[in-house]
């Protein structure tokens, strides 16, 4: 029967095959089908099996299904050689000497606000002073009222504020972090510097955003005055910029201090001769401070005839951008690695 002789030569012909082929399992696989698809020899072969008698029928289907066998065994043989043959090239490409020293990962840093805040609390902690914190969702009272700001007052609008409902809003400024702390320490001398988010309805632009961040800082005891307070913020100033910069204090308006001032701080690009930076004035504005208002002592326990202080603000984004010549405040919150790398210490 000629049938029975294709299929018995199929073994033969499929070992042929393979042996001579390379290491190539789409080929492979392509050969597969030529013997056992729906159009290869064994296909075929069975196609044939209606002009056969019923003996000669039974005959080539045991044999036919004997053959298939046979033939899936030598190209799943075929298979596994060619993967190994594959996977022990690849291993004598790839060779690893593990004498070579590891490949480093990159590793993120500290944001540069962050490095900032850390290095103002280093200084004022090594000036005596220890770091408070507060909520950063406030009561009208403690962000307000307490701080000489009653409904109504017209310094409020100095601050467009996010308010949660009435009484309550998302601060916008550190200052009920020392209003907490007073009512705390209940007449004691107090010593503090509160960091931390703030937030304000601003337009974002290159110098505004309406979260940012603060440094607040508080004394308050017997004989403190002004000198002490310009003392304060002139080592600030040389810890943050260098040793040689100069600061001067302005009147200014701020409902919980009195007197108040702004600060400026000597120009670094011109050294306080005037440039486009400084707009030719040789100094530049940084924060604002001032003697601790009476009623604001008052409200929080304190007898202005025992006790004096003073109090500043300095903004975080303002004496980092200073510091290392930016010019957009967006930079700080975009996430973008490229510039963050800008501030890694090199290990």
């Amino acid at each position: 029967m000629d049938e029975l002789k294709e299929l018995e030569g199929a073994i033969d012909l499929a070992s042929n095959e393979l042996n001579q082929m390379d290491d190539d399992l789409n080929l492979l696989q392509q050969k597969k089908a030529n013997y056992l698809g729906k159009k290869g020899i064994i296909a075929n072969v069975m196609s044939n099996m209606k002009n056969l008698s019923n003996d000669e029928r039974k005959e080539l289907g045991m044999k036919s299904n004997k053959i298939k066998v046979l033939l899936e065994e030598l190209f799943e043989k075929k298979r596994k050689e060619i993967e190994d043959n594959i996977v022990e090239r690849k291993l004598k490409s790839e060779t690893i000497d593990v004498t070579l020293p590891g490949v480093s990962m990159p590793v993120g840093g500290i944001h540069p606000l962050n490095q900032t805040v850390m290095e103002l609390e280093d200084l004022y902690i090594g000036m005596g002073y220890r770091v408070a914190e507060g909520p950063e969702i406030e009561t009208d009272e403690f962000c307000f009222e307490k701080l000489n700001l009653p409904k109504g007052h017209p310094a409020r609008d100095m601050q467009d504020t996010f308010y949660i409902n009435p009484e309550l809003l998302l601060r916008s400024q550190t200052s009920p972090v020392q209003v907490r702390t007073m009512l705390e320490e209940k007449g004691k001398p107090i010593k503090i510097i509160c960091p931390g988010k703030v937030y304000r309805r601003d337009s974002d632009d290159a110098t505004h955003s309406h979260q940012f961040m603060q440094c607040e800082g508080l004394v308050l005891g017997k004989d403190i005055t002004l000198a002490d307070l310009k003392g304060a913020l002139l080592e600030m100033v040389r810890k943050m910029f260098d040793k040689d910069r100069q600061i001067r204090l302005r009147p200014s308006f701020f409902p919980f201090t009195e007197p108040s001032v702004e600060v400026d701080v000597s120009c670094g690009i011109c050294g306080g001769k005037g440039c486009p930076t400084c707009k030719n004035t040789g100094w530049i504005e940084i924060l604002g401070a001032g003697m601790v208002n009476d009623n604001v002592l008052r409200m929080s326990g304190y007898d202005p005839k025992e006790i004096q202080g003073f109090a500043f603000g300095i903004g975080v984004e303002r004496i980092t951008m200073l510091k290392y010549k930016i010019d957009d405040i967006r930079n700080f919150y975009t996430n973008d690695v490229r510039f963050l790398n800008q501030f890694k210490e090199e290990k």
